[in-house]
């Protein structure tokens, strides 16, 4: 397969309603996309840096500038490309995992389509639908996350994701265990939290839940390791698995016991499959992130859930949850679960007309030589 050119197309997705969490609130998204387009079929990627790199050191116009001046014009360099090469192509410009992951998802889903093969047929699914549960933002108040939560169960989410700070901890997960005993439940502290809280994050052992996820900052493994050695509860760590290296090392060293793989914050699908790999090699349970990803990360990330490995309902979610319109066909939660996708490459459809109404800019990179 030989790249031809790659059009960037930025658009702003306005959320239903504000996420608020330890980095900030979101209204709405500005994502990058990029249509990888080749002699055969043209594919689809998406960029899940936020707007301000609170999140990691990763920002949307960081990603547009470095694919643009350093990615583009390696890829462009090569004869022939597929995307399990495209990782070593890139190899040698350092980090910005999220920007190499949106090239490698679009020339993935663009060979893919060409052979008629779908992205879950290609990671190794094992399954045709996965459970879902959904991320709960930090809310006013516990009543108005009371009221938050019932009507997430209400729609047949299996796991509730509540979105803890210092603050915002102890009280609302006891309030939540209080009027809802039986759901399965975690919390996501977002590196919010140091070693020196580790007695205040006992307190939550009482409450049954399934893990609290990245309690403490990213590089402080051992740390982790330490958290965890006093508390019952598992952790699990998110930011700080950057590659499925990364996963290997942190369960070496006992700083986690379950895995959130984002395929954004790996660096790639492919990676993140590898990940998966290391973690079931382990007996590590792993389960699939989200970062508020339109309809075509959430078809990649719905097919890479289907893995045996993951074992944990997924923080992927149907389209309205953040959405009122898609920029493909949505995703409807049905029992709750999301069915697969089973069409070729990424399996879903981009509509124009709403791409059109959502695009605030385009431009179009063709390989020098054209």
């Amino acid at each position: 397969m030989k790249l031809q050119a790659v059009e960037l197309r930025r658009i702003e997705m306005p959320l239903i309603a504000p996420f608020r969490t330890s980095f900030g609130t979101q209204v709405t998204r500005d994502v990058l996309l990029l249509r990888a387009i080749t002699e055969g079929c043209d594919g689809w990627g998406e960029c899940c840096a936020p707007t301000e790199p609170l999140y990691s050191s990763e920002y949307v116009d960081g990603c547009d500038l470095v694919i643009r001046r350093h990615l583009l014009p390696r890829l462009f360099e090569a004869p022939q490309l597929d995307a399990a090469r495209v990782d070593e192509i890139l190899s040698p410009v350092q980090g910005h995992r999220m920007a190499k992951a949106a090239i490698e998802m679009a020339v993935l889903d663009a060979e893919l389509r060409a052979r008629s093969e779908p992205f879950a047929r290609h990671l190794g699914a094992v399954r045709e639908t996965v459970d879902c549960g959904v991320s709960v933002g930090i809310q006013e108040s516990i009543q108005r996350l009371l009221e938050v939560v019932a009507g997430y169960l209400t729609e047949g989410y299996r796991r509730i994701k509540l979105k803890i700070e210092p603050g915002w901890d102890v009280e609302p997960v006891r309030a939540l265990r209080e009027r809802f005993p039986d759901v399965m439940l975690q919390v996501d502290a977002n590196a919010a939290y140091t070693l020196a809280d580790a007695r205040h994050l006992a307190r939550l052992d009482e409450f049954d839940l399934v893990l609290i996820e990245q309690p403490l900052p990213e590089e402080q493994l051992r740390a982790h390791a330490e958290l965890a050695a006093q508390l019952a509860t598992p952790i699990c760590l998110d930011e700080s698995i950057v590659s499925a290296s990364a996963a290997a090392d942190a369960i070496t060293l006992g700083a986690c016991s379950i895995v959130s793989v984002k395929p954004s914050r790996v660096g790639g699908y492919l990676e993140a499959r590898r990940v998966h790999d290391v973690c079931q090699a382990h007996g590590v349970p792993v389960w699939c992130g989200g970062m508020l990803e339109t309809g075509l990360g959430r078809a990649g990330n719905v097919a890479l859930a289907a893995l045996p490995g993951f074992t944990l309902p997924a923080d992927i979610s149907a389209s309205d949850r953040y959405y009122r319109q898609d920029i493909t066909e949505p995703f409807v939660l049905k029992d709750g679960r999301l069915r697969v996708p089973a069409g070729p490459g990424l399996g879903v459809t981009v509509d124009a007309a709403v791409l059109r109404e959502v695009t605030t800019s385009v431009d179009l990179v063709k390989r020098p030589d054209r």
